[in-house]
C-alpha cells in the first residue's frame, strides 16, 4: 500500500466514523475532515467525480456545524439568564391591569402565560413577586388538565403581554433559546413552590415545640 492509497483509506475510515457518531458537532467535524481526505485522494488519482461529490458536501457540513455551534452559544446565553424576551411581543397581546385585579385563580383552566412589562404582580399562595421582565403563568401549560397551580394578583398597576399557550408551544419547538429558558423558568418556579411549602410546614411544627417548652 502506497501513501496515496493510505489517504484514500483514511478518508474511508473518517467517513465511516462520522456515520457512526451520535453527537452532531463531532460528526460534522469528522465529516469535514473525511471530505478533505477524499478530495485529496481524488485529485491524486485523477477522479473528478470523487472530488466533485465531496466538494459539494463540504459547504453543507460546514453550515450545519456553524448552526450547531451557534445553538450551543445561544443556549449558554439563556442559561446565564441574559436572554431578552422582547421578541415575544408579536406573539401576544398587551393588556393593562389595575391594583387588586386578579389575573387568574388557582384551579382555573389555564390558556395563556404573561410577560410583565411594567407594574408588580404577586402569587399570593407563595408570596412571590413578579416584576418587569418576568414571566408567570407558564406552569399551567404543564399541569394536569392545564389547571392553574396558583393565583396571580396585580399589586401595582402595570401592563403585561398575554401569550396564548398555542404560541408558547410553537416558540418552544422553533426557538431553542426560548425552549431552554422556559425549562429553566419552570424548574425554578417548582423549586420556589417546594421551598415555600416546606417553610410553611415548619411554622406549625415550631409553634408546637414552643407550646411544649
Amino acid at each position: 500500500m502506497n501513501w496515496i492509497e493510505a489517504i484514500g483509506y483514511l478518508g474511508t475510515v473518517l467517513t465511516i466514523s462520522a456515520s457512526a457518531m451520535s453527537t452532531m458537532i463531532p460528526l460534522r467535524i469528522i465529516a469535514l475532515l473525511a471530505s478533505c481526505a477524499v478530495i485529496t485522494y481524488g485529485f491524486l488519482i485523477g477522479s473528478m467525480p470523487v472530488v466533485l461529490t465531496e466538494a459539494i458536501q463540504i459547504p453543507f457540513n460546514a453550515y450545519r456545524l456553524w448552526q450547531m455551534m451557534r445553538l450551543v452559544r445561544d443556549v449558554e446565553t439563556a442559561a446565564d439568564g441574559d436572554l431578552s424576551l422582547e421578541w415575544l411581543r408579536p406573539f401576544g397581546s398587551e393588556r393593562p391591569f389595575g391594583i387588586g385585579e386578579v389575573l387568574f385563580r388557582k384551579g382555573e383552566l389555564a390558556t395563556e402565560m404573561y410577560y410583565v412589562e411594567s407594574g408588580l404582580f404577586r402569587i399570593p399562595e407563595y408570596g412571590i413577586d413578579v416584576r418587569k421582565g418576568g414571566i408567570v403563568g407558564e406552569l399551567g401549560l404543564l399541569s394536569p388538565g392545564n389547571a392553574r397551580t396558583a393565583s396571580l394578583v396585580c399589586v401595582e398597576a402595570g401592563r403585561a403581554l398575554c401569550v396564548p399557550y398555542s404560541e408558547v408551544k410553537q416558540l418552544y419547538y422553533q426557538n431553542p433559546e426560548f425552549g431552554f429558558y422556559f425549562l429553566k423558568l419552570t424548574s425554578e418556579r417548582l423549586f420556589q413552590s417546594a421551598n415555600q411549602k416546606a417553610a410553611q410546614a415548619q411554622v406549625p411544627e415550631a409553634a408546637a415545640n414552643s407550646d411544649v417548652l
